[in-house]
């Protein structure tokens, strides 16, 4: 039997997959990766049956110093369009929202550490039923979008209010970080932590490592979402 081909996007060296990577592990998957940071080629929409985009500190608008990222979203456009199942956290989720037609922009304010997402009331999608009440999670972000027309509110927080959404049951777009175990998020608080200003959104990188409490909670999230698209 042929294994379920996921291919993953990595923007720069010190953002992995995190939990997703057990998750696909346990059920067989066969795991490739573009390495963007690398100048890797991006493959054909028919090389995966997955396409999940990471999170990465350039903004979707910065095309003139990132010009990956047009070729990005055309082929998150060309994997939806195909009925592959896509997922992207932080800027991945942007990306998801740019290729759905939604503006990306700097929201002026950031989000950095653990902090409460709550579900939307009446939300529609099918992975609202697995965040029934609110729950804390990773973040590290300053853009936000508009939610795309024809996608469904699932999740916001106290500062952003786009914090996932689904289109359709195969496409799902996470901004803060439920994939984030111990060893990611030291590795963002030992790249940035020492240029941080603590304030009400934003926690310092001592603070971050020393909440270890809301990693597990965190990972039975993601996968309960990574089941429910692998389901669809």
């Amino acid at each position: 039997m042929t294994p379920t081909r996921l291919h993953w996007l990595q923007h720069v060296p010190f953002e992995g997959l995190g939990y997703i990577a057990p998750w696909a592990q346990r059920r067989g998957f066969a795991l490739s990766c573009t390495r963007l940071y690398a100048g890797e080629a991006l493959p054909e929409p028919d090389a995966f049956d997955w396409l999940v985009v990471m999170g990465g500190p350039m903004g979707v608008y910065e095309a003139d110093q990132y010009p990956h990222l047009t070729a990005e979203i055309a082929l998150i456009e060309a994997a939806i369009a195909a009925g592959r199942r896509v997922l992207g956290v932080c800027l991945g989720a942007q990306l998801i929202a740019a290729a759905l037609g939604a503006r990306v922009f700097a929201s002026g304010r950031r989000e950095i550490g653990w902090f409460p997402v709550e579900p939307v009331a009446d939300s529609g999608s099918p992975f609202a039923d697995d965040l029934p009440a609110p729950q804390t999670l990773f973040h590290w972000h300053g853009d936000t979008f508009d939610l795309p027309a024809g996608a469904l509110h699932i999740a916001r927080s106290e500062h952003f209010e786009q914090q996932a959404f689904s289109y359709g049951n195969r496409v799902l777009a996470v901004q803060c970080h439920p994939e984030m175990d111990p060893p990611g998020v030291a590795a963002l608080a030992d790249a940035f932590g020492a240029r941080l200003t603590p304030c009400a959104s934003v926690q310092s990188a001592d603070a971050m490592r020393a909440l270890q409490a809301h990693f597990e909670p965190a990972r039975r999230l993601l996968e309960a979402w990574l089941d429910r698209l692998a389901a669809a």
